[in-house]
């Protein structure tokens, strides 16, 4: 069995562990996966990893899209080998499968984004560090190996700390740029705001600033520079908390940051310059003179959009909704994935992103032309259950299934799924 796939080997590994009485260290199917991690996480972290925009219409839009669709197998055919790997901007990877970029994972698991690095170089599926990682890109990295990574890219308002992460990220090894157009500013996201919780206002979240040189230098100015502070209401445990996850964040002796206002600082640097609505085409001509990195966009929906990278010169396109976490009611990122694919003409690759929860799910957007997806919520799921552990389960339960639907449709390799093998049924 063990030569049959990684499908099968999944299976086998599950089920000869059975016969000694143990299970998977996290559920296998999605819902009793996220289900499992909501009774782990606080109401905070749960709240920000699951929570979407507005009545997060955009979020059950990005489901539902998937369920118009329906596979149409194949019978009597040689599946007994199979290939599930496909090339990407020359790297032969395992699957046509990345984990997508998720923040502040330091909420979910102690260990964050290290975990699902290593989980991710276990399996060589790449891994897209966050610009809003709890740990450095370069921490991520030396854990990571000659495996796959990419950097995902929220352009500051200060295009100097853009230059020095782009550096950092090509002296990390990081083997393409994912700039994050959809998150300009952060959308209306009921869950946070009843809580009023937002992770990156107290100190989560922020690793790759802190890490940052040019990011550290206007730290201290802003802290140079600061006037007598106004009058402080009287200190709540809730506020202490809060100071204290500050002074944790930065780097240095805890206790020395405890009396310092450059924790503080760091955070009410951030909250100043994290996100550029400002924006344009026109920025990405400096963007290219500056990093030799393939780029991706990440966030295109519209295919005028789409014409418009290409003539710009970028490499790549990720059609995304943010998990639908930005725009409320907005097109799911499956339905707007034919019309983007019909204006790039197969020019660039595109990726899809949000919504993706199985090994089935993969295959469906594959068959619809996606050169690869990204996952995000399930790993984070596995991570908040068993860490690098769970991560690795997850990532190897969706390559498994993947694999698995590959053959018993009939196929034997990626290059094979076409539109032509699905039928709209709703």
């Amino acid at each position: 069995m063990d030569g049959a796939g990684a499908g099968r080997r999944r299976q086998n590994e599950v089920y000869r562990a059975g016969v000694f009485g143990h299970s998977p260290a996290v559920p296998v199917g999605i819902r009793r996966l996220q289900e499992r991690a909501k009774r782990v996480l606080d109401a905070r972290a749960y709240a920000y990893v699951a929570g979407g925009a507005g009545d997060e219409a955009t979020q059950r839009a990005n489901r539902a899209a998937f369920d118009r669709w329906a596979v149409v197998p194949r019978v009597l055919r040689d599946a007994s080998v199979r290939d599930t790997s496909v090339e990407l901007f020359g790297r032969r990877l395992p699957a046509p499968l990345l984990l997508g970029p998720v923040g502040a994972l330091e909420l979910v698991h102690a260990e964050a984004d290290l975990a699902v690095a290593r989980a991710a170089a276990a399996t060589g599926v790449p891994m897209v560090f966050s610009n809003q990682g709890s740990r450095s890109m370069e921490e991520c990295a030396a854990a990571m190996g000659d495996a796959p990574r990419w950097f995902q890219l929220y352009w500051s308002t200060s295009d100097e700390l853009v230059e020095s992460l782009i550096g950092r990220a090509e002296a990390a090894g990081c083997e393409a740029l994912v700039v994050t157009l959809d998150t300009t500013m952060l959308g209306w996201r009921p869950r946070d705001l009843d809580l009023g919780h937002l992770p990156f206002a107290l100190g989560k979240g922020i690793a790759q600033y802190t890490s940052d040189p040019v990011f550290r230098r206007l730290v201290e100015e802003r802290a140079a520079s600061a006037g007598p502070r106004e009058p402080q209401p009287r200190p709540t445990p809730a506020a202490v908390k809060a100071l204290v996850s500050m002074a944790k964040a930065w780097p240095g002796s805890f206790r020395d940051n405890l009396r310092s206002p450059l924790p503080r600082a760091a955070v009410e640097t951030f909250l100043s310059i994290y996100s550029r609505p400002s924006i344009s085409w026109d920025d990405l001509v400096w963007l290219r003179s500056r990093t030799r990195l393939p780029i991706l966009l990440k966030g295109v929906l519209h295919p005028d959009d789409a014409r418009q990278a290409l003539d710009a010169g970028v490499d790549g396109l990720v059609v995304s909704t943010h998990g639908g976490r930005q725009v409320d009611r907005s097109i799911s990122a499956l339905d707007a994935l034919p019309d983007v694919l019909g204006a790039v003409a197969g020019r660039v690759p595109v990726l899809l992103d949000s919504g993706v929860r199985s090994g089935a799910d993969v295959f469906t957007a594959v068959a619809l032309g996606a050169t690869a997806v990204l996952l995000g919520r399930p790993f984070a799921w596995g991570l908040a259950l068993a860490g690098e552990q769970g991560v690795r389960q997850v990532i190897e339960d969706v390559v498994g299934e993947f694999d698995l639907t590959l053959g018993l449709t009939g196929h034997t390799a990626v290059d094979q799924l076409s539109p032509d093998i699905l039928r709209r049924v709703g």
